[in-house]
């Protein structure tokens, strides 16, 4: 069996109480069998057990363990890709309705927090902070792009407007969108696990899967028991492993990494970010960096292709860190970790079925926090027959990456390796 060891994440080490889920012993039936507990698996367990299904969660590891408790916690809009981008490669009707969820995934996340009480440290406000004038222009043309699909909550920032907000004299403007924002990512995901076992949902634990057997019913096996279930959802994202072969050779798992300071003091606190927004940078290997409930500097980047883990987190961090705020020299780094995400050649997300009855949702790219949260709408629904959302995701190219497995990593290290050389040089 694989193994799945503590993170020693800051989120982890203040994660909200949870109680102890076992593993799955024997056969057991359920409407709906979700593989994976992360917001993927969640969030659509949770849809269907409020419309009445008898939902069954499996996760290898706990709650959250994967991407979902381990992210920058930022709740970004819209998808890895763009409209724009999306525009080209569907319809009309579909693009209409992936232009409404760009920006519904946001609303499901405070939705979920204000009904079940759910304690996860949300914050409003999320800022795009750009490095130079090229990127300002992207952000202008941002701004203009998201208006032509109705959502006007984007308002440019100048030099002055984000000096307001982010203590550092590294950016030449920004954006702030309103209905971004940032949370506790695994207070969030255990407080969605709580919800769908008050509305009924089973979740078990350490219940890795090791086959899926098709069929009506189909049958999810573990080492100690098997669900026989009527649809299946696959939600596994970049921890799914090797399970479904078919879904890796269109995928690629690769590592992000986080640093967390001792707490500041209240002033500085104030200092480094005085309206308390969340923030990423506008470069293609971007940096984002928040404070937590506790006033510590949360601070993120970087990308390992093929989810290695590096073996000294803080080394690759810590001077961009130091470059954003260099009055941040002494303070002391308490936690750092790496975690996994999804890659796809498009950077779309991809949603689709292996058989009629087994659905899968993948490829966040990034924008993990809020995609999961649609995704979970979208197959719930198309579960109880309403396939619109769904098949406006699984119009969008799955593209498998060039020479397969083998050369994916090289190669996608060498498009990055290109468009970071842009960002250095500002072009």
């Amino acid at each position: 069996m694989t193994q799945y060891p503590p993170v020693p994440s800051y989120y982890a080490a203040t994660a909200n109480e949870a109680p102890r889920r076992p593993a799955l012993q024997g056969q057991i039936q359920a409407d709906v069998c979700v593989v994976g507990a992360g917001y993927t698996g969640l969030s659509t367990a949770l849809f269907l057990a409020e419309a009445g299904f008898r939902v069954v969660v499996l996760e290898a590891a706990t709650v959250g363990w994967g991407a979902s408790g381990r992210n920058g916690g930022q709740i970004v809009n819209s998808f890895s890709r763009d409209l724009d981008n999306i525009e080209r490669q569907t319809t009309p009707d579909h693009l209409r309705l992936l232009a409404d969820m760009a920006f519904e995934g946001s609303q499901i996340i405070r939705q979920r927090v204000r009904d079940y009480r759910i304690c996860c440290d949300l914050k409003e406000g999320g800022i795009f902070a750009a490095l130079n004038p090229r990127q300002l222009k992207h952000l202008e043309a941002q701004q203009a792009l998201w208006l032509k699909f109705g959502y006007d909550k984007l308002e440019l920032l100048d030099r002055d407007g984000i000096r307001a907000r982010v203590g550092t004299d590294r950016y030449v403007g920004g954006a702030i969108d309103h209905t971004g924002g940032h949370v506790h990512p695994l207070n969030l995901a255990l407080g969605e696990a709580a919800a769908l076992e008050s509305r009924g949902g089973v979740i078990h634990e350490h219940a890795e899967v090791t086959q899926i057997i098709p069929g009506q019913p189909a049958t999810v096996k573990t080492r100690d028991g098997e669900v026989r279930a009527q649809f299946v959802v696959l939600a596994g994202n970049a921890y799914l492993g090797g399970l479904v072969p078919e879904l890796g050779a269109k995928s690629m798992p690769c590592g992000s990494q986080i640093i967390t300071t001792e707490p500041l003091d209240e002033a500085t606190a104030e200092r480094l970010l005085p309206q308390d927004n969340c923030v990423e940078d506008c470069n293609y290997l971007l940096d984002y960096f928040r404070l937590s409930g506790d006033k510590r500097l949360i601070y993120g980047g970087g990308v390992v292709y093929g989810a290695r883990d590096p073996a000294n987190i803080e080394r690759l961090i810590r001077p961009n860190m130091l470059k954003t705020f260099p009055e941040l020299a002494g303070v002391k780094i308490d936690y750092a970790w790496t975690g996994n995400f999804l890659l796809t050649l498009s950077r779309l997300p991809q949603m689709g079925r292996l058989q009629d009855n087994v659905f899968y949702s993948q490829g966040c790219s990034g924008h993990g926090v809020t995609f999961t949260h649609v995704a979970g709408k979208a197959l719930a629904l198309a579960i109880q027959g309403q396939a619109d959302r769904f098949d406006a995701f699984a119009s969008l190219p799955h593209y498998p990456f060039p020479g397969g497995r083998a050369f994916r990593v090289p190669l996608t290290a060498l498009g990055a390796w290109y468009y970071g050389l842009r960002d250095r040089l500002g072009v």
